[in-house]
């Protein structure tokens, strides 16, 4: 799988602020890659440079194997950007505000209009072409936001918070856009202050806390950083029948503790075995009347490695 971005060594100093500090990182082809740092740890000054709207201090950004300050039409006509703060005119209509961005990316005539009307249509606000923003809902806006960035087509495109102060429903319906986007092969690079949104839908994350990238990987990789093993525990009516040592031998198992009422079994993270576990309980002749598997979660992870939550 080739790389769609790569970034080699790259560094925006602010005077004497260091704000990304010597970064590298590749984004592969086809990847809903997470980018999580709290406020001011440097993820939006790398954007920022990624979409040439700021000049690294050093280092090289690759966009299709194209260097982009050498290549900055090719960038162009390949990067759309979904900014955190709404990027439309309040006095323009839908058609108006996609066909103006569209046209900054270098499209013209026929297609222009082929692909702002394919683009409005996309985000589900083709009904809405005469209308004009300021009588949008707070969802509506962001997903014109996403018409104007997709109409061009772009091969990677940077999403920054775009589900940032909307409705569960229209949250729902970006999150879904953002699949359909990925199907039809754009790759795309995702911020979000809800972990719940990058469990759900990045193939890939990277965690970036004081111009650094500190971890990289898959959802179950970095969750393996901070613990290898989970938790499960298993309500139950009465402790006398439990073979404690039957419950051990299950692949994975490492300890077993009943107290309370409760069956306590700390495993191995990567060993699928609650079933295992459970049929054991019922040749006990247990009555099971909870279960609950505890394993960490993104949020704890980001937590643990930089000593703040995401929101911070």
């Amino acid at each position: 799988m080739s790389n769609v971005l790569e970034i080699r060594n790259l560094t925006k100093k602010f005077g004497d602020f260091i704000a990304v500090d010597n970064m590298s990182l590749a984004v592969r082809e086809g990847e809903i890659f997470g980018f999580l740092g709290a406020n001011g740890a440097g993820k939006s000054t790398t954007i920022n440079m990624i979409s040439s709207l700021l000049r690294s201090t050093k280092g090289e950004i690759d966009l299709l194997g194209k260097n982009i300050a050498k290549n900055a039409k090719f960038a162009k006509s390949n990067i759309g950007v979904v900014p955190q703060d709404l990027a439309i005119y309040e006095d323009m209509t839908a058609y108006e505000n996609v066909s103006f961005f569209a046209g900054l990316y270098g499209l013209r005539g026929e297609q222009l209009k082929e692909r702002t009307v394919e683009a409005l249509e996309f985000v589900g606000l083709g009904d809405k072409h005469k209308a004009y923003p300021k009588n949008f809902s707070g969802g509506m806006k962001r997903r014109l936001n996403i018409a104007c960035a997709i109409a061009h087509r772009p091969k990677l495109i940077i999403m920054d918070e775009p589900t940032v102060g909307i409705d569960p429903q229209s949250r729902n319906y970006i999150l879904n856009s953002v699949r359909k986007l990925n199907d039809m092969g754009c790759t795309i690079i995702y911020t979000s202050h809800y972990m719940e949104e990058v469990e759900e839908i990045c193939t890939r994350i990277a965690i970036v806390d004081h111009g650094k990238i500190i971890a990289e990987g898959t959802k179950e990789q970095l969750k393996a950083i901070i613990t290898d093993t989970k938790d499960i525990w298993i309500g139950i009516k009465s402790e006398d029948e439990i073979k404690v040592e039957s419950l051990k031998q299950i692949p994975g198992v490492a300890t077993v503790r009943i107290e309370d009422q409760m069956v306590m079994i700390n495993s191995k993270a990567e060993v699928n075995n609650l079933n295992q576990i459970i049929q054991q309980l019922i040749r006990d002749r247990a009555e099971i009347r909870s279960v609950e598997e505890q394993a960490p979660n993104l949020e704890t992870v980001f937590l643990t490695l930089t000593g703040r939550n995401l929101r911070d």
